[in-house]
């Protein structure tokens, strides 16, 4: 199976994010979509991230009705600070019938080069790239190359720290993630201070 990765904090999961996942799922030759919630790095200041569980929870949640999309919480088991390339590595050795493709915004395409061994990943996985409004011009070395696929999908800008800001500011966000994920943080209280 050709399974697509989409990491995230997902601090909270939004409409956004579905429309990419569910874009990838029906229209490329991905399998299945991973949503893998990046669980919060000891070494940051938290502010504003919920608990890894929550965050996994309210992805279950956004998901449940998309049988081809599945939260991850694989990260959660590997050691922090956590790098791509380990989780990759990981994911490879427990799951060696599958193949493991990275899902990314362009503007994370253009930074790629700072990665944690780039160039290992981009010789063993292929790399699935949504458009992003403001993320200029693909850098010349990804432009072509045989790994990188850019992908046609819908350009969404829609951020979950715009949504936590809201949310804060007592406005309507209801929109903006889905139903089960509203139901949650209303009766949470979450993000409102």
């Amino acid at each position: 199976m050709k399974i697509g990765l989409y990491f995230g904090t997902f601090n909270p999961i939004h409409v956004g994010h579905l429309i990419i996942a569910n874009h990838l799922a029906e229209h490329s030759d991905l399998d299945q979509i991973w949503m893998v919630v990046t669980p919060h790095n000891p070494h940051k200041q938290k502010s504003t991230l919920l608990d890894d569980y929550q965050r996994l929870y309210m992805v279950n949640l956004a998901t449940e009705a998309y049988p081809k999309i599945k939260a991850s919480d694989v990260e959660f088991k590997l050691p922090q600070p956590n790098f791509t390339v380990n989780t990759l590595v990981h994911l490879n050795e427990k799951h060696p019938q599958h193949e493991f493709c990275l899902i990314m915004g362009q503007d994370n395409l253009n930074a790629l080069h700072k990665w944690k061994n780039y160039e290992y990943i981009m010789a063993h996985h292929e790399i699935y790239v949504y458009p992003r409004l403001h993320s200029g011009t693909v850098d010349a070395q990804f432009v072509n190359h045989p790994k990188i696929h850019m992908v046609n999908a819908p350009v969404v800008e829609l951020s979950s720290t715009l949504i936590r800001d809201s949310i804060k500011n007592k406005k309507n966000v209801r929109p903006l993630v889905p139903e089960q994920v509203w139901e949650y943080l209303e009766r949470n209280n979450f993000y409102r201070s």
